[in-house]
């Protein structure tokens, strides 16, 4: 008797991945910063540093310190702004046959709106809206940080672009299902979760931060088991897909992501560490199928026994 492969295809909404192992906004460049260490046409898709209207130079440095199981982080969403990476980034990793997803960020409806009307007509699969940016016009507070504003970017976003629309979620709430309802009901396609969780460290030789920002975003190992409680509680509340993200690092990280109900991950800082971490997961997720004579991905999701 024949064993059939085991098919590793999902799908996010009406993007269709042929494995469900994607790379990290911010963690992979706009991916052929890798290409020489991995083979980049295996992935499910690549996520693209986050691009605003405008460039920016992000934070002064020092922007990386490395913490116990993991590292914070305050690059400050340095990109060359919209124009330039239509016009000089995307034309060169649309050679890749992985989904290319954007990650877009403002501070001010106006832009995300000029952003998703501009990438609608590009050759992109998808959009993913990082939220954890200040609204400068409501006092600075984060998009990501109140539900009705998450409701709002999202229905704005979703009025400008019919291509698949994903909303990365903030850890830094008290209730993260209020969070991605109001991204449902706003019109998403999927949530992604979680982004980073605010931190600190402090240099007991000269008494200051270690970041020049003095806070950044915590991430790596440290975090898997909050992101995983929160990936859990989303898919159990929400309809539409999961993406899971935080402290992902091997093959059995991945699974965990699934069973919790993850229809796909995301590989952030593990890249830093092995930069074929994302590749190597696809093999191991295969073998795991194999060996445990799973022939689908669907069949693992949501797999969690309470």
């Amino acid at each position: 008797m024949e064993v059939k492969e085991p098919d590793l295809t999902v799908n996010i909404g009406k993007l269709h991945l042929t494995n469900p192992i994607m790379t990290a906004s911010g963690t992979f460049g706009y991916g052929e910063e890798y290409e020489d260490f991995l083979d980049l046409n295996k992935l499910g898709a690549i996520v693209v540093k986050g691009i605003s209207v405008n460039p920016r130079c992000g934070n002064p440095p020092p922007r990386i310190i490395e913490t116990p199981c993991g590292m914070l982080n305050a690059i400050g969403l340095e990109n060359p702004g919209l124009e330039a990476f239509l016009r000089e980034k995307l034309p060169r990793i649309r050679k890749y046959r992985c989904k290319i997803i954007v990650n877009i960020l403002g501070e001010t409806l106006d832009e995300y709106e000029i952003l998703a009307e501009r990438l609608e007509n590009s050759s992109i699969s998808a959009i993913e809206v990082n939220i954890s940016c200040p609204n400068v016009k409501k006092g600075g507070v984060a998009f990501g940080t109140d539900a009705k504003m998450i409701y709002s970017v999202t229905k704005c976003v979703r009025q400008k672009t019919n291509k698949p629309l994903i909303i990365k979620l903030s850890p830094n709430v008290t209730d993260i299902t209020a969070m991605a309802l109001a991204a449902e009901e706003g019109g998403a396609d999927a949530i992604s979760l979680i982004n980073t969780l605010l931190g600190m460290a402090i240099d007991i030789k000269t008494h200051k931060p270690k970041l020049a920002n003095k806070v950044g975003g915590l991430s790596g190992p440290a975090i898997k088991p909050i992101a995983l409680r929160m990936v859990w509680q989303v898919a159990e509340r929400v309809k539409i897909p999961v993406i899971g993200i935080g402290g992902i690092c091997t093959t059995e990280d991945v699974i965990e992501f699934l069973l919790a109900g993850a229809t796909a991950i995301q590989v952030g800082t593990a890249n830093f560490i092995n930069p074929a971490t994302a590749e190597d997961m696809i093999v191991g997720l295969e073998k795991y199928m194999t060996e445990n004579k799973i022939q689908t991905i669907s069949e693992i999701i949501h797999g969690l026994i309470i």
